[in-house]
């Protein structure tokens, strides 16, 4: 079957709004750029996001900071991580999230990973006790959310101190429930990928005020933390202002100018990536030597990119079927290289930490592959991208058979 190549673009992000584009050309004639640069009682555009996602959220307090890698860190820091402590994480993740673990003087360990993209459970349970860690640092990654009811119950038995990576769940709920509610506090990113976009940035949201004092402090606030949006009462601050280190991460108004426009317009986009993911879903659904990641009904996810499984690929065929792809335009990673290219990278790479056996998750991510979804492709832009994933996999299906 002849099929035409696809000719859009993978990295190519929607236009950033005339709104938006308007209030940050406001943010640099002011010349006030700086967050803590107002005057009086002004709130500062970043003042004013923080603000408007902890209401978005439903949580207390919010933190804008220099990134999402840096908010898991400090979170991690201002919930009580001492150095050299163990942090169980998942095994299939990014490099930010183990990255933000060592920065904060932790030491990652693992947890597998099912056919569902999600942590395994039973694993999680047997680390627990292995490791005697306090901390997790939960990654819903690549949007993917665990039976939350399940694992609530395993973090209250065993008093984990439960953080939430939601760098791609923003918007994303389990049973009603907004991704990053679940535990002591949660770490959003809006780097250019993400589904709010700043090219860089992150936010902290939390409903402890000691924690979130803590992280304010940290994040570079010096002793402006009254100039924050949502900053807990200054009572909290009284010996942490003085007790807690200042690691300079903040965020600007440029960005947060950027942003609030952003954040309006969020649950509609929600819906917009839901529609392309579902057209790219029912395609590679009906190939049976695929493996689509089942979502649950519980979850109300966001589907800014698309997961599926080719089990039992061997890496030469794993990285022909890129190039398959790739000649008809359609851009696949592949988490099973351990050569890391790109953004993509996994656990065998990661020499700063300790190597872990993982042959559940080496099973998964030897035939885990992934594109992006951005909202400039159409929903026949997805089909198109669809059928040619399609067409690649009988191609290498048929061959095998011969």
């Amino acid at each position: 079957m002849k099929i035409r190549p696809f000719t859009g673009n993978f990295t190519q992000q929607e236009a950033i709004s005339d709104t938006a584009i308007k209030a940050a050309v406001e943010v640099l004639r002011s010349g006030r750029i700086h967050r803590y640069n107002t005057k009086g009682d002004e709130l500062s555009e970043v003042a004013l996001l923080e603000q408007e996602y902890a209401i978005w959220q439903g949580s207390k307090y919010c933190l804008a900071c220099a990134s999402g890698g840096y908010a898991m860190s400090i979170a991690l820091k201002a919930a009580g991580l001492k150095a050299g402590e163990p942090v169980l994480t998942n095994s299939f993740t990014l490099a930010p999230v183990p990255g933000a673990i060592v920065n904060a003087g932790g030491k990652p360990v693992f947890i597998e990973v099912t056919n569902n993209l999600v942590i395994d459970l039973d694993d999680l349970e047997s680390k627990i006790m292995s490791s005697e860690a306090r901390f997790f640092l939960l990654s819903h990654m690549r949007g993917h959310i665990v039976d939350m009811d399940k694992l609530l119950a395993i973090v209250d038995a065993n008093e984990l101190i439960l953080i939430e990576d939601c760098a791609h769940t923003m918007g994303a709920k389990w049973n009603g429930r907004k991704s990053g509610n679940f535990g002591l506090a949660a770490c959003f990113s809006t780097q250019t990928y993400k589904h709010i976009n700043s090219g860089e940035g992150g936010l902290i949201t939390s409903d402890d005020a000691e924690l979130m004092a803590r992280a304010t402090i940290l994040s570079g606030s010096y002793m402006l933390y009254k100039k924050h949006g949502t900053s807990p009462d200054a009572s909290v601050f009284s010996n942490i202002r003085l007790a807690t280190p200042n690691y300079s991460g903040r965020f600007d108004n440029l960005r947060a100018a950027i942003l609030r426009p952003q954040l309006a317009g969020l649950e509609k986009n929600i819906e917009r990536w839901n529609k392309r993911y579902r057209v790219i879903e029912k395609k590679l659904s009906e190939i049976s030597n695929i493996y689509v990641p089942v979502r649950p009904q519980q979850e109300h996810y966001v589907g800014s990119s698309f997961q599926f499984l080719i089990n039992g690929i061997s890496a030469e065929d794993a990285l022909q079927f890129i190039e398959t792809n790739r000649d008809l335009g359609v851009e696949l990673k592949w988490f099973g290289n351990n050569e890391p290219v790109a953004f993509t990278s996994n656990h065998k790479s990661w020499l700063y930490i300790e190597v872990q056996p993982l042959p559940a998750t080496d099973r998964v991510l030897s035939g885990l592959f992934d594109i992006r979804i951005p909202l400039t492709f159409t929903q026949q832009d997805c089909e198109h991208i669809a059928n040619i994933i399609c067409e690649c996999a009988l191609q290498f299906f048929q061959k095998g058979a011969a």
